[in-house]
């Protein structure tokens, strides 16, 4: 009986040696180590249809519009006056911290704009950081996000100067764009803006709200140079993530890329 056995394993022996040998190798055609498909590309996992285009080198900066060459005083713009088939996302406060954000401006490699306010984004800097290591811009939207507009010149200088200190002394840079809270401002912040050293005071064009695109000039549809605001509040759903997912869908529908502010104020 034993003898049998001993044979019966000398014939088993090579067709097991060969199956395991196959095994070590990926298997036989058809196993489910064959079936493994390669990641999906990056658009198709955000649910876009097609890459965004990488937006080309501005062909055009703005003109200097410093208020007016005697005043000193900083532009106010909503959008870029630019031929380039680009728009431009920015974000404010800093009150969602979703690291899904994080993973979808890297791996969409979007120019974003984010608008930070101390006293909402101070205690998650953090995220932050990683947004600013992935190619987003950091700029002043005040400490405390007070509404700017008929206070004092010293009460509006401490909010703008008080946050380019802020993010110089956390990130290592002076912001050059700022955009005040409720999108008021006079002629006292352009003053105090100025004197904090900030380039251009920029406010919007379009908001994407938690389903679609609201204007604030009648228009339907984007155009070029078009600077749009999605509102970054942990209450609001969908997340901060579908809200940009579903802005972009209508970038792409419009023959449009995202450009990097930074880059023509």
């Amino acid at each position: 009986m034993r003898a049998r056995r001993a044979g019966a394993w000398t014939l088993l022996l090579p067709l097991l040696l060969a199956t395991g040998c196959a095994a070590a190798q990926g298997g036989a055609p058809g196993s489910a180590a064959h079936r493994t498909a390669p990641s999906a590309p990056p658009h198709l996992r955000w649910g876009l249809t097609a890459p965004l285009p990488p937006p080309p080198s501005p062909s055009v900066r703005p003109p200097e519009r410093s208020g007016s060459p005697a005043t000193g005083l900083p532009p106010v713009v909503d959008r870029v006056p630019t031929r380039d088939k680009v728009v431009f996302l920015t974000y404010d406060d800093g009150a969602e911290k979703d690291p899904r954000f994080v993973d979808l401006v890297r791996e969409l490699r979007l120019p974003v704009t984010m608008f930070l306010t101390d006293s909402v984004a101070g205690p998650g800097y953090g995220h932050f950081a990683r947004l600013r290591a992935v190619g987003a811009g950091l700029q002043n939207h005040t400490l405390d996000h007070a509404a700017l507009r008929g206070l004092p010149y010293a009460g509006q200088r401490a909010e703008i100067c008080g946050q380019q200190h802020k993010l110089r002394a956390r990130f290592g840079v002076r912001p050059h764009l700022f955009r005040p809270p409720y999108g008021t401002y006079d002629t006292t912040t352009l003053r105090a803006a100025a004197d904090c050293g900030i380039r251009a005071v920029v406010l919007w064009r379009a908001t994407m709200t938690t389903t679609d695109l609201t204007f604030t000039e009648g228009a339907r549809r984007l155009h070029p140079g078009d600077i749009v605001a999605v509102p970054a509040t942990e209450t609001l759903t969908p997340s901060l993530k579908e809200r940009t997912v579903r802005l972009l869908r209508r970038v792409q529908e419009q023959g449009l890329t995202v450009g990097k502010l930074d880059d023509y104020l």
